[in-house]
Order: structure tokens, then sequence, then C-alpha cells
């Protein structure tokens, strides 16, 4: 190659400048810190295009489909296990998560239920015992809640050793969804519940036949619904097609799903699966029953546990949730808890949902650990991990909600750590 023509090349690959921002473009809208962060780290890359790209604007375009799907491109899934898959987390954007990423959990597998076939039974201490069948239901006045479901182990490995794993696999037990369905203040109504019930049995038609009781408590007669809907569309089956409790801010195992039965009684059912099951080993060696509300926590999925990262501009962003409510403030630390500052809100914030936190950093390539901790509208701020066990012990399986800590290395990996 000639002289000249090296020159010609070298010079033809050279990026091209970037006109510099004045102060009053920087300023602008209150962004220059971000502006200098972003500018300083991301114009210094380089766009490949791939070798195979083809232009989309000369090649024509998928034709329509009886039913969408999402872009080849995207790979998020859930990780499966045999009797339960999490939701990625660390892929998610919004709080509304898809039907199809949705955590799900069961004991004897998914049953393939006809909805015409399928009949609610509504009896016990009631006036008038009911069938009824979904379309009946689906005639009732209807309603729409947007609450998030979180499965009570959901981060049940925090009681024991730190395992070098994904938020996924740590937290991936929960997710939002938009539900669907009748109130069940509405089926009361319908019934006419006795005076005497003080508390009913929900049961599936599962293989496992799971049944919990619920209280009747002000909070559920105002809140719980009968579900057929999830984010626009019927119940997917994973999550109790064709009909499912919801019951928001409650543990995951007590929205059943799969419902064919609603018993009314003056006292708790007491089924194995709140006796021998879902009950919280305390160090004393008693049990306590019925700890049915998911307290306050909060997790950054990104960076999170198994990622990569770049020194320089990141944004910090997780998720925060109560069962007793609405999150009213997240703090997050990026220096082991030595200090915290507060992140933004991301809108929507509803009680009792999934609330997106979002906070500007620049990492400076050094080790440290980063946490995020929040606080409800009942004042209930979410724990250490030494403040939960102090109480807890670590002989328990559920609702753990102690302050996740990620450590990112000088190699820039993040691994999941105690501090």
């Amino acid at each position: 190659m000639s002289d000249e023509t090296r020159e010609h090349l070298e010079h033809s690959s050279r990026a091209p400048s970037v006109p510099a921002l004045n102060r009053r473009q920087l300023l602008a809208g209150g962004a220059s810190l971000l502006a200098m962060s972003v500018s300083s780290t991301l114009f210094d890359a380089h766009a490949e295009e791939p070798p195979d790209a083809r232009d989309p604007m000369r090649v024509p375009g998928a034709l329509p489909r009886s039913y969408g799907e999402r872009s080849p491109f995207e790979k998020q899934t859930r990780l499966v296990a045999p009797t339960s898959s999490t939701t990625p987390l660390q892929g998610l954007q919004g709080i509304i998560t898809p039907s199809a990423l949705h955590f799900e959990r069961h004991h004897n597998g998914v049953p393939a239920i006809d909805p015409t076939r399928h009949r609610l039974l509504i009896h016990g201490l009631v006036d008038h015992p009911l069938f009824f069948t979904l379309e009946e239901l689906m005639r009732l006045p209807s309603a729409s809640r947007i609450a998030f479901v979180e499965c009570s182990g959901n981060s049940r490995d925090g009681w024991g050793e730190a395992r070098d794993v994904t938020v996924q696999s740590l937290h991936g037990l929960t997710s939002t969804s938009e539900w669907t369905g009748v109130r069940l203040s509405t089926l009361l109504d319908t019934v006419h519940v006795q005076r005497e019930a003080t508390w009913m049995l929900a049961e599936g038609s599962d293989a496992a036949a799971l049944a919990r009781s619920v209280p009747l408590t002000d909070e559920v007669l105002n809140e719980a619904m009968v579900c057929y809907g999830q984010n626009g569309e019927p119940l997917w089956p994973e999550q109790g097609y064709p009909l499912r409790l919801l019951l928001p801010g409650f543990e995951g195992n007590i929205n059943v799903k799969w419902l064919r039965r609603l018993k009314f009684g003056s006292a708790p059912f007491m089924t194995r699966w709140e006796t021998a099951k879902y009950t919280d080993l305390l160090p004393d060696g008693k049990a306590y029953q019925f700890s049915l509300a998911m307290e306050a926590k909060s997790v950054i999925t990104r960076p999170s546990g198994q990622q990569h990262l770049h020194p320089g501009f990141q944004e910090i962003q997780g998720l925060a949730w109560s069962g007793r409510g609405r999150i009213t403030t997240v703090e997050v630390s990026v220096d082991t808890g030595q200090t915290w500052q507060p992140a933004r809100l991301q809108e929507p914030v509803l009680p009792k949902c999934h609330t997106r936190f979002r906070l500007p950093w620049s990492w400076d390539g050094q080790e440290t650990i980063i946490q995020s901790r929040c606080l409800d509208e009942t004042g209930y701020q979410q724990p250490t991990r030494d403040e939960l066990i102090k109480v807890r012990g670590t002989h328990s399986s559920y609702h753990y909600n102690g302050i996740q800590s990620w450590k990112i290395g000088r190699d820039g990996v993040v691994r999941n750590v105690y501090a």
C-alpha cells in the first residue's frame, strides 16, 4: 500500500468532530451534570454496522400477524425451574411486566381448564349459595387495578450465604400487571354473606388443590377481586386462567389461581398450605402464621448481579414496592451505606405496585458497593439484613426484604454480597 493511499484511509476513518456545547446548552433544563457525564463517555463510541446488516428502507417488511410477536433481537426470558419461573427484572422498562414474562409458581403443574366448563362456587355462611360461570362473571360490573404480586419465597436466598447470581435469580418472583375482573364486594352482595362470616376459604382447581384462608378485613373487602383479565387480555394459564383471586399487597400464594371455590366461615380453615407451609419460623422455634402482607422492599436492577460496568456515567435504576401502600421515598448509596441520596421516583407511583426509581451516577472505576432502601406511606423503612435477622433469625424461608448489596469490582463485574 502506498503512503498516499494509507494517508487517505487514515483520514477517512477518523470519527467526525463533535461540536462543543456552550454553557447555556449545558445548563438548559438543569441537565449540565448529566450532559457532561454522557458526553465524556458516550461520544467516544464508534457505531459499527454488522457486516450482514440490511438497510430496512430497501427491504420489504414483515406482513401482519394474527398475534403480535416481539422483535427477534430481544432475548429477555424467564428462568425456568420445575415449579416456578422468574421475571427478568434487569431487562424490564417501566413498571408493567409483560404477561409472557410474569413470574409463575405452582405446586403440581399448570392445569388446562376449559373456560366453558369452569365454575366458581360461593357457599358457606351465605344466604344464597351460587355457582357462577365465567360468562356470568363477565356480565357483572367490572373493575381494573394495577398491582404487584410477589411470592412470599421471593429473595429467600437472603437468609443463607450470599451467592454470585443475577437479580432475576434472587428477586425475580415478583411482577406487576393490570388486573381486570369483578370486585369481591360485588359477589358478596349477590350471595348475601352472613354477619358471622369473618374468614373466607379460597380454593384452586389445580392438581395440588391449593386452598388458603383469607381474613375478611376492611382492606380485603375493599380491594379484593376475582380476575379474568391481565394486561388487556384473558389471564395466561400460568397466572390462573380462567379465574384467579387478587388480594393486592398479600403474599402470592394467597392470591389463589384457577379459582373454583370461595367458602365463608367464622374461623380460619387451617389448611396444610397455612400450617405445614407458608409460615415464618422464628428464632424461639415458634411459627408465625398469616403474615400475609409483603413489607416494603427495593432492589437495584441495573447495575446488578453478573453485569459488567465501564467507568463513567451510569444511570442506576431499580424497583421498589410495598404491600402496605405507596412508596414515598427511595434512597441510594454508592459508598457501602456511608451516605445516602434520594433517587427520582418515575411516574406513575401507585399503591401496592412496583415503582421505578432512577439516579444518575458516574463510576470512577474504584471498588464500591451500591445499595437501595425504600420508605412506604406507613412510615416503614426497608431494614438491613442484620436488622431483619436480629428479629427473624435465619430459619425462615419467606418474607425476606433486607437491603440488597451489589459489589462492583475494579474489573467492572457486579456481584451479590452482604454489607
